[in-house]
């Protein structure tokens, strides 16, 4: 049994090194450094050029933010009619894509608004709630095709008594329209806030 396993590994380790050694031997041969596959040379009548011409378009990519100030100036105006001290902004959020070349392009993945509503008292829960179903009926009540990205985003509330007081957190827009449109008052607020 021994006898037969050594046969084996023998016969295998024969046939790696045979393998190996042909494709060394039948390997081409270069006389000169391959081309870079990011560069092309230009040649003209009397040979190559001195400047190179870069293939490769492709992107650095980065997460990045832009405003978007045609849904901030809406949405704000709609706030400012529930309560005048209140503010709101829209934000894109996505990918720039830097080229070789410098230029940038920007896609926009979702866009994301954000609602500060200057309040006495952290604790009032209920009012915070339905406000938050107010603000969502508003931002749900936006068409689709107008605001910018394949996927929702979200509300995010600021809720403030002074620089250093403040409650902060985030409505998924999903998350509202699938299983809290019909919910107001604290029962909202305590789906989506979750106390430090």
């Amino acid at each position: 049994m021994k006898h037969r396993r050594n046969l084996i590994i023998g016969a295998v380790l024969s046939a790696a090194t045979a393998a190996l050694a042909l494709q060394t031997v039948s390997a081409p041969q270069q006389d000169s450094p391959p081309a870079s596959p990011w560069t092309e040379s230009q040649t003209s009548g009397e040979g190559v050029s001195a400047t190179d011409t870069p293939l490769f378009q492709g992107c650095a990519y980065s997460w990045a933010n832009r405003p978007a100030p045609e849904l901030t100036e809406t949405l704000d105006a709609q706030i400012k009619k529930i309560n005048p001290d209140a503010s709101a902004t829209a934000t894109q959020f996505g990918e720039d894509c830097l080229k070789a070349d410098g230029s940038v392009t920007f896609g926009v993945m979702q866009t994301d608004f954000k609602v500060r509503l200057p309040v006495d008292d952290l604790s009032k829960e209920e009012e915070f709630g339905n406000w938050v179903a107010q603000v969502m009926q508003l931002v749900t009540a936006i068409p689709r095709e107008e605001i910018p990205g394949l996927n929702y985003g979200f509300v995010e509330f600021w809720f403030e008594k002074n620089e250093s007081e403040r409650i902060v957190f985030r409505v998924p827009i999903q998350d509202y329209l699938n299983a809290a449109q019909e919910k107001t008052g604290a029962v909202l607020f305590q789906m989506f806030y979750t106390p430090p």
